[in-house]
């Protein structure tokens, strides 16, 4: 359940970095992957009375700090259905290692000529709460121009200020909605105060690619890696470290479902 490949007038618009086998073999992602049971990272190797010490899937940045979930090329996802333009997948995560808050996790894929919509539903299967941290990392990767030629279109965002770690410090300041060329900056900034219903986009080559956090994620990161052409608006449920600090982190109830959609549009510009 990767976003392995999204094509425009025959362009890729992904960034594909080591692609499915890399993914597969050490979990370094690429496309459009799904980042559960928590996006970003997290401050230790643990949360609560939970320890990730011993935890085979989990993956570690530079840092040693856990980082991007556990749900790499995760081999247990069902079908349920399936045509040319949508798609349902379901797995069942009762004894996860590293999580264990039983639950059942849904993808609802549709692709029409200009947008792809990815809704995911979590539902708490067993007799406790579900945190919920989970995210998307769409890498983009506008072909057509040079990167510092890319025009972003950004809304007004509060931004929580990260250690050299990339862990939020409780310091936080307010940057307002922009258009203007990515030129020669680097981002990888996490916000967590946005509009209703927010949309970030990046002209380049001829087309407008927007990502709109339709509903359920309260919290973005931009990543933009400098000598990078990659441009990345992640959609997150919660704050980075939220599942080890508790700040802003949303739970589902047992027997309750929670959805969040985002979607990708593209238009000639």
């Amino acid at each position: 359940m990767v976003g392995a490949s999204l094509r425009h007038r025959g362009d890729e618009l992904l960034g594909q970095r080591g692609g499915v086998e890399a993914y597969v073999e050490r979990g370094s992602t690429f496309g459009i992957p799904l980042l559960h049971p928590w996006a970003n990272r997290l401050g230790a190797d643990g949360y609560g009375d939970v320890s990730l010490t011993d935890v085979p899937r989990v993956r570690r940045d530079e840092h040693g700090l856990p980082i991007h979930g556990l749900l790499h090329a995760w081999p247990h996802w069902e079908v349920l259905d399936h045509t040319a333009d949508r798609l349902r997948a379901r797995t069942e995560l009762d004894d996860l290692p590293g999580f264990p808050f039983p639950h059942a996790l849904e993808l609802h894929v549709h692709l029409s000529e200009t947008v792809l919509s990815i809704a995911t539903l979590l539902r708490a299967t067993g007799d406790v709460a579900v945190p919920v941290a989970f995210g998307f990392h769409p890498y983009l990767a506008p072909p057509g121009a040079p990167r510092g030629d890319w025009l972003l279109d950004l809304p007004a965002r509060r931004q929580l200020l990260l250690d050299d770690r990339g862990l939020p410090t409780g310091v936080t300041h307010d940057d307002p909605a922009e258009t203007a060329p990515l030129g020669a900056r680097a981002f990888d900034d996490l916000y967590d105060t946005l509009p209703a219903v927010p949309e970030f986009a990046v002209t380049a080559g001829g087309r407008r690619i927007a990502v709109r956090f339709d509903h359920g994620y309260p919290v973005a990161q931009i990543y933009a890696p400098a000598g990078q052409d990659l441009l990345c608006f992640e959609p997150m449920t919660s704050p980075t470290d939220a599942l080890r600090t508790g700040s802003a982190l949303l739970t589902v109830d047992p027997g309750a479902t929670f959805m969040a959609t985002f979607s990708i549009t593209v238009t000639p510009s």
